[in-house]
């Protein structure tokens, strides 16, 4: 975890007790404090402490700040016309993030056990993966199938409709990519009892997720592009096999 992409650019420093430690002014303390409530993140759910506390108009401003800025976030695809169910605008891949992703395994074959509509399956074609997209419901497939056009990526990516259980046993690649919906996680445990037949395993889960759920994994937070996102967390991806590099 970058500490400083998570709260501010000044210096911190670590107190034997491992808490974070800095001076800041009344303001910038307010909008802190603002910003990480309610924050949960790996498991444990973030606390903060300001001394002195803010005053009530500092804590109003800092909320309603808070607020303003978020409804500017990284987002999801940028091409119009593009498809997305509800689920899709809640849990897609924001575009810049899967190009990031798509970058680090360049040229690489690539199985997506949860295509869902095409977010990460998108952005691992553009950095020229092939890509294996699997995906039970046939209107999400459909329209992820739809939005692969949409970026002219059709040509790499191989579309199959059914559950990643029923097909991971007869498909090989370098790295088996798992975005389990994160209202049912129980689907991330089923795919990992695949893993060991990938030379990596890539699993994208949401910030809460204690790590420690997939054993001999790496934790990486990964975050935001813009003003509303930028110092937030907006998944985990957990790595196991070959190394990368933080992102």
């Amino acid at each position: 975890m970058p500490i400083s992409r998570l709260l501010d650019d000044e210096p911190w420093e670590q107190d034997p007790d491992g808490a974070w430690v800095a001076e800041r002014g009344r303001a910038e303390a307010a909008d802190l404090q603002a910003r990480l409530r309610g924050v949960t993140l790996g498991g444990s759910a973030l606390t903060v402490r300001v001394q002195p506390p803010p005053r009530r108009p500092e804590v109003r401003r800092a909320r309603t700040e808070d607020a303003r800025r978020r409804r500017d976030t990284t987002p999801g695809f940028t091409r119009p016309g593009a498809r997305l169910d509800d689920a899709g605008r809640r849990f897609l891949t924001p575009e810049a993030l899967a190009l990031a992703l798509g970058r680090r395994v360049a040229g690489q074959r690539v199985v997506d056990a949860t295509a869902g509509c095409g977010g990460n399956a998108i952005g691992f074609a553009r950095a020229k993966c092939r890509v294996t997209a699997i995906e039970p419901d046939a209107a999400r497939l459909a329209m992820a199938a739809h939005n692969a056009g949409i970026y002219g990526v059709c040509d790499r990516i191989r579309f199959v409709r059914g559950t990643a259980q029923a097909h991971l046993q007869d498909l090989s690649a370098d790295l088996l990519f798992i975005d389990p919906p994160w209202d049912d996680l129980g689907v991330l445990d089923a795919l990992l009892e695949h893993a060991d037949r990938f030379a990596q395993t890539w699993a994208k889960v949401p910030p809460t997720l204690d790590p420690a759920r997939v054993p001999g994994s790496r934790a990486e937070a990964w975050f935001g592009h813009r003003d509303g996102d930028r110092r937030r967390v907006k998944f985990l991806l957990l790595t196991r096999g070959a190394a990368n590099e933080g992102g």
